[in-house]
């Protein structure tokens, strides 16, 4: 096979396929839309871990389905309703289930308090002081003086919370989280 041919075969191997990938993209983006509606937003909120991989798993199916001629739209749309079918089994499960709720959901953790770094919560979720620092920097109240809490929410993110307007520490109430969760 010369250089020409194999450009050629790269860059276009026919409208067959062409109409393919795009006949099976528009039914496959309109049953995943389909099956997002009936499953709810829950489906796609990154609240935890498994969302994440539920998420990241759709996104897989969908590019399979569009891209492998090996994979038949028909197992396509089952891989995505098994998923979602999956994903909101589970999320009402543990609506159900306080201790299947705790098993597939992490609780928010508290890794500042009162401009106090509390090094055992950094140390349990691996999280390096400076980390903790690159994140109060990028958040409003930059000066962690002026910080009353940085928590490591359920999904990963940080959310850092400054004093109040009266320049009082929040309390966790306002805060959103409770004294179960602050470590103290």
């Amino acid at each position: 096979m010369d250089i020409l041919s194999l450009i050629s075969d790269m860059l276009y191997q026919g409208w067959q396929d062409i109409f393919r990938t795009v006949f099976v993209g528009v039914l496959g983006y309109a049953a995943l839309i389909t099956m997002l509606r009936i499953s709810g937003k829950r489906t796609l909120a990154k609240l935890n871990a498994f969302d994440l991989v539920v998420t990241v798993a759709i996104g897989s199916v969908l590019a399979t389905i569009l891209l492998s001629e090996d994979v038949a739209l028909a197992e396509g749309i089952a891989a995505l309703f098994t998923l979602i079918g999956l994903q909101w089994a589970l999320a009402r499960a543990s609506m159900a289930s306080d201790t299947l709720a705790r098993v597939v959901r992490s609780e928010p953790r508290l890794l500042m308090h009162k401009g106090e770094i509390l090094h055992e919560a950094l140390h349990d979720e691996r999280i390096l002081k400076n980390e903790l620092m690159t994140v109060i920097r990028s958040a409003a109240p930059a000066d962690p003086d002026k910080v009353t809490a940085v928590i490591l929410e359920t999904d990963g993110s940080f959310s850092v919370i400054g004093h109040g307007a009266d320049g009082e520490p929040v309390n966790f109430a306002r805060a959103g989280l409770n004294v179960a969760q602050t470590g103290r």
